[in-house]
């Protein structure tokens, strides 16, 4: 048994809030694909009309347990674009070294960003596909930030934990002011979220979700 398998068997999680998250996570991914169907299917059509390249941007995440899966977003971003600038910010942030910009942690000016993509992205619209990974059991609408195949490589040991559960279309970083949040903040509040998740927590994060996104200008 790996680590993070003797981690999560020792959270004391009760099955039917196990059973009921799973519930909760269906229904609500299932409305709002239909409910956003049109609205999607509008931004869609800008993102073609706008830049080259496919709708939606597909990406592999690392997910519970360690497992890599695929992650559907908006596309925000020219094709064919590296990550090089990201990575090394990554590696600084997890250094202790402070990568602020006008107290944002994100890129600044990122030049690969479209746009209709920075659009998207201070609105967090470009999240919205990621419904069909809740709808399928790869994420859940409460759960750490899904990270890169290669910043799972990068994180520290520690922070192992964080896969014991589902990654998340939000979380405590979403509510906590995303791009204000250094990377090594968001790992502990990671931790923080599933040393006491509960049901009850992820209804309070949800109910937050909206007003946060509405309240913060510091997304990038």
């Amino acid at each position: 048994m790996s680590a993070v398998d003797r981690f999560y068997a020792t959270l004391p999680v009760a099955a039917w809030q196990s059973v009921a998250r799973r519930a909760l996570d269906m229904t609500v991914a299932g409305i709002a694909l239909a409910v956003l169907a049109l609205p999607m299917l509008l931004i869609g059509l800008i993102i073609r009309l706008t830049s080259d390249g496919p709708t939606l941007f597909q990406q592999r995440r690392v997910g519970l347990g360690g497992r890599s899966f695929v992650m559907y977003k908006f596309r925000t971003m020219r094709p064919g674009v590296g990550d090089e600038m990201l990575r090394e910010l990554i590696a600084a942030e997890l250094r202790g070294e402070d990568t602020s910009v006008d107290g944002s942690y994100k890129l600044n000016s990122d030049p690969r960003v479209t746009p209709i993509g920075a659009f998207l992205r201070k609105t967090s619209l470009d999240e919205l596909p990621q419904l069909i990974n809740v709808l399928i059991g790869d994420m859940s609408l409460v759960g750490p930030r899904p990270c890169l195949e290669w910043e799972a490589r990068m994180f520290p040991s520690e922070f192992q934990p964080r896969f014991c559960v589902r990654p998340g279309i939000t979380g405590l970083w979403q509510v906590s002011g995303r791009s204000t949040v250094s990377t090594l903040d968001m790992l502990h509040m990671d931790l923080t979220y599933v040393r006491s998740r509960s049901l009850g927590g992820d209804l309070s994060i949800l109910a937050r979700t909206i007003p946060s996104m509405l309240k913060d200008h510091s997304a990038r």
